[in-house]
C-alpha cells in the first residue's frame, strides 16, 4: 500500500488531496510546515510527497530542493515530489525544483489522483491546464492579407 505525505499548511488543500486519492487504498499522513519534511522522510520515507507550493516560512520548492540536495548527497534515497502550484506562471519553479510533476490549483479530483497515480507509478506529470494557446501562422488570417 502506498504511503503518500501530504504538505500544506491549509487544511482545506489537505482535505482535498486526502479525498481525491483516498478511495486509491493508500496511506496518506499530513504535515503543515516545510521545515518538518525533511525529518519526517528521514525516519520513514513515503513513496510521495505532495507539497503545496505556499508553505509557510519553507514552501514547496525550497523543501523540494532539500530533499533532491539530500538526495545528491547520498544522504537521502529519491522519493518523487508532486508539487500543487497556485497558478500556471509557477511551473517554472516546479521544474527548477525537480519536481516529478504538478498540478496547477484549482485543484481537480481527477486530475489529482491521476497525477498521483503517474508519479507514483516511477513517471512524471505535467499539467497543461491554463497553458496559454499556441496559433500557427499561416492559417485563415494569413489569407487575409
Amino acid at each position: 500500500m502506498p504511503d503518500v505525505l501530504v504538505v500544506s499548511d491549509s487544511e482545506a488543500v489537505r482535505a482535498e488531496v486526502k479525498s481525491a486519492i483516498v478511495d486509491t487504498h493508500m496511506t496518506v499522513r499530513e504535515l503543515t510546515r516545510g521545515a518538518e519534511v525533511l525529518p519526517a522522510v528521514k525516519d520513514d520515507a513515503p513513496d510521495l510527497v505532495v507539497l503545496d507550493l505556499q508553505v509557510g516560512k519553507m514552501g514547496g520548492m525550497a523543501t523540494c530542493m532539500e530533499l533532491r540536495l539530500e538526495e545528491g548527497a547520498g544522504r537521502l534515497e529519491h522519493i518523487p515530489v508532486l508539487m500543487l502550484l497556485d497558478r500556471r506562471a509557477d511551473v517554472f519553479l516546479a521544474e527548477r525544483s525537480a519536481a516529478q510533476g504538478w498540478v496547477v490549483k484549482p485543484l481537480d479530483p481527477l486530475r489529482l489522483a491521476r497525477a498521483v497515480r503517474q508519479v507514483l507509478g516511477g513517471g512524471t506529470y505535467h499539467d497543461e491546464t491554463f497553458k496559454p494557446l499556441t496559433v500557427a501562422l499561416g492559417g485563415p488570417a494569413e489569407a487575409l492579407k
